[in-house]
């Protein structure tokens, strides 16, 4: 890499870990090509991003950033995964490892804070921050449905009367 593509590097690297809230740090020593590929379009499919990463590259763009207190995670064939649902890396990647033999998670961040396996494996069975908004305008919407069923419901029993009626007595004519 020349200087100005390592610079580049890890002035994107540093933009990334500002935006995101949480990044999952991972050994992926011996993973093919195509599960490479496949890992990654997992990752943009749900909101995240996965990059194999140059340790000292890393270290200097994270060095800065919400995410220092993981600097000596990169040690190694490292790569990392991010986004700013905190949710969404965590996911895919705990995912993955099951999938994969030589994908190892070996720790990560969350908003500033160094988290271990344990914490990672937690947020991964959390909803993501798409399942979350469905939820909360299922919510929202279900008593406007209710409001408008109870607002229509007068005119239809009213409606139903007058049917009824009407039915009635071209019966007895």
């Amino acid at each position: 890499m020349k200087r100005s593509e390592k610079e580049n590097f890890v002035s994107d690297l540093k933009n990334d870990f500002s935006q995101a809230s949480s990044v999952i740090v991972a050994h992926y020593s011996g993973i093919t090509v195509s599960e490479t590929e496949s890992l990654r379009k997992e990752m943009r499919a749900n909101g995240a991003k996965f990059k194999v990463t140059k340790n000292r590259l890393t270290k200097i763009a994270i060095a800065e950033t919400q995410f220092k207190e993981i600097a000596d995670l990169f040690v190694g064939p490292t790569a990392i995964a991010y986004s700013t649902d905190p949710v969404a890396p965590a996911k895919v990647a705990v995912s993955f490892e099951k999938k994969l033999e030589n994908f190892k998670i070996i720790g990560g961040g969350y908003n500033g804070e160094k988290i271990d396996k344990s914490k990672i494996d937690f947020l991964a069975k959390l909803p993501s921050l798409d399942e979350l908004r469905a939820k909360i305008i299922s919510i929202i919407s279900s008593p406007a449905q209710n409001v408008a069923s109870i607002m229509i419901e007068p005119g239809s029993q009213i409606a139903r009367l007058i049917a009824s009626n009407s039915s009635n007595s071209q019966e007895s004519n």
